[in-house]
């Protein structure tokens, strides 16, 4: 595990974002643990996301890109402190790079359009978002760029919860992978939260993390 990893699952747990216990998941999923990027809310922790935003898409030849796109509501401020990050990494290579957010209704006066920041048309899209569960963001962002004109590029993520759809045994980032032909990336598994939380939790909560995954686990998708 890279340090910009470990240090975003240590600033995700001592803010709470990151939680052990008895959850019940909006699938019916009854989870021993909890992820809540809407706590995305101190100088600290936007800072290590940044961080890590930034450093995996350098750490990533594959996504090729020419604009981040943030969808409303949670993605906006990830692709605000995101770009910030790149252009202190890599001035010279994303600098002058842009990044936009939809609107959740129409605009129809001043500049109008569905997007604000830069233009998506002819343009490869990043997308940059926090997990994906039923894969409803990922196709309404895939509307909204294909309506701009743009291509989608790949999808970025701050966690990957490694677990089956309802409907099916893969993952939905499986699923993504497969129907639309892009890269799915994320930061971090909830294997490495495993991996990183082994001895500092009790053995209780690591297990029942284990069982979970046990139970849920993602199968490869089917050819």
């Amino acid at each position: 595990m890279k340090d910009h990893q470990a240090h975003l699952i240590e600033l995700s747990y001592d803010n709470n974002i990151l939680s052990f216990g008895d959850f019940t998941l909006k699938s019916g999923r009854k989870s021993p643990y909890f992820f809540n990027s809407g706590l995305f809310k101190s100088g600290d922790v936007l800072a290590a996301v940044a961080n890590s935003f930034a450093q995996t898409i350098i750490d990533s030849p594959e996504l090729e890109f020419d604009i981040i796109l943030g969808p409303a509501y949670k993605g906006i401020p990830l692709a605000a402190v995101t770009l910030v990050k790149l252009a202190e990494k890599n001035p010279e290579k994303y600098g002058a790079l842009e990044y936009a957010y939809n609107r959740k209704e129409k605009k129809d006066h001043g500049e109008g359009g569905n997007t604000v920041g830069g233009t998506l048309k002819g343009k490869r899209v990043l997308i940059l978002d926090d997990v994906m569960t039923a894969g409803t963001a990922i196709r309404e962002s895939l509307s909204i760029i294909q309506a701009e004109g743009g291509l989608l590029a790949g999808v970025l993520l701050i966690l990957d919860r490694q677990e089956r759809m309802v409907e099916f045994d893969h993952s939905m980032i499986a699923q993504v992978k497969k129907e639309f032909g892009v890269p799915v990336i994320s930061i971090i598994t909830l294997t490495d939260i495993v991996q990183y939380f082994t001895g500092k939790l009790p053995e209780e909560n690591i297990k029942k993390i284990q069982d979970y995954i046990s139970l849920y686990k993602a199968k490869p998708i089917a050819e």
